[in-house]
Parts: C-alpha cells; structure tokens; sequence
C-alpha cells in the first residue's frame, strides 16, 4: 500500500526533525504528513478521485463546479492529495481546472515541497509544470523545497529545483541552509555527499554559519564526514 509505505517514511523524517529541533531549540517539530487511511475513506469528489487516480471519477466531480481548492482536515487541496499519491495527470487535469497550483496545506507544504520530500523527481517536475514555484517559502519552519530535499539527500530532486531556480542561500527560522542541513541532518552519505557537490556547484555559500557561527565545513569536520569535507574545501 503507496500510503502505508510513505507514512513510515514521514515518521522517520519526523525523528529527524524531532532531534533538530527539541534538541537543538527546545520546541517540538512538524513533520509533513500524507493523508491517513481514515481520511482516505472519507474523501469524497475530488479528493477521492485525486487519491484514486481515477480520472474519469475526476471528471464526473469537476462537472458538478465543485470548489477546487477545499480543504480536508488537514487543510489538503485535492491537488495535495494527488501529489502525496504521484498522480500526476490528475495534478494536471486539477491544475487545468483552475486549483492553485501554489496553494499551501495546513502546515505550509506545497505541491512541490510534497514531492521533493517524497523524493518523487517526475511529481515534482509536473508541480513546477503547472505553475508551481520553486522560490516558495513553505513548511512551519519557513524553508523551502531545497532546503527539504538537502535535508533528506535527495539528490536528483535538489538538481532538478537548482535548475528550478529555487533559491540556493534561503535561511530558514531554525537558521539554516539547504547546504547547512545537508550536513547536519545528512548521515555524510553518497546522497547527502552528492547533494552538498550540486548545491557547492551551483554556487551556494559555503561561508554562511548557523547560530553559532559554524559553517556547513566545521558541521563537516566535527562528524567525520572526509567526502563531503572535501566537497566543502575544494577551491
């Protein structure tokens, strides 16, 4: 089941965020989240085609008018729902439309930042296609895709929103970059290393500290991370 396996995943990309931000700042964390099993059975009209994929029932919906970017509980347009899903000719047909393809959920996620989490290039790219922004701030702590997708050392997604356009340098309201945080949320790995050479290429600066005025080469250096120090040092 798509939802069962991603939901894991949430949880584990909330541990993460949980050690971050109640160990580093003293305040609980907000983890983007997919729709659960109960609010798949009870969505209705768009939301359950969007989930479904079943672009005729999407069809039979979008003929009754039907508000295109109402919310679910957790403040989901039905082009949010698709996205968690990857459906993306329904992302297409929604946008088509008229729903906001900019449109951000109950905790500030974006269609993007959705698949750029999910680590779901092809979604992501459709997200973009049909209007979405890749300089959007989203999430509670006021970050963006980037800074997602670095934390998460989904490479391909990080290439594919530098060439977006997403801004490289953006600091978020915990004090860190996309570079920053593929350091220090990364496990020094051939992603997170991979991620931290497209950002560097790219032109993002290595100079800009956290809080405590460390740089993403001293977070480097004090994990033991020799591939990514090597990345950060190179001239």
């Amino acid at each position: 089941m798509v939802f069962g396996q991603r939901a894991i995943g949430f949880r584990l990309v909330g541990a993460v965020f949980g050690l971050a931000a109640t160990v580093g700042f003293g305040r609980p964390a907000v983890a983007q989240i997919p729709p659960s099993q109960a609010e798949i059975a009870a969505y209705a009209g768009p939301h359950a085609a969007a989930h479904r994929g079943d672009m005729a029932a999407l069809e039979r919906a979008l003929a009754r008018k039907p508000e295109l970017d109402a919310r679910d509980g957790h403040g989901r347009t039905a082009l949010h729902v698709a996205a968690h899903a990857g459906r993306r000719e329904i992302m297409r047909a929604l946008a088509a439309a008229g729903a906001d393809p900019r449109a951000l959920d109950g905790q500030r996620y974006d269609a993007i930042t959705i698949a750029a989490v999910n680590d779901d290039v092809e979604t992501m790219r459709v997200a973009l296609a049909i209007g979405g922004d890749a300089r959007a701030v989203t999430s509670p702590y006021a970050g963006t895709a980037l800074i997602a997708a670095a934390h998460l050392g989904h490479d391909a997604v990080v290439k594919a929103l530098i060439a977006a356009g997403a801004p490289l340098d953006h600091v978020n309201n915990l004090g860190w970059t996309a570079l920053i945080e593929a350091v220090i949320l990364g496990d020094g790995g051939p992603r997170h290393v991979e991620t931290a050479r497209a950002l560097v290429a790219a032109g993002a600066r290595r100079d800009l500290a956290d809080r405590d005025g460390a740089t993403p080469l001293d977070h480097a250096r004090r994990r033991g991370y020799a591939a990514m120090v090597a990345v950060l040092e190179r001239r």
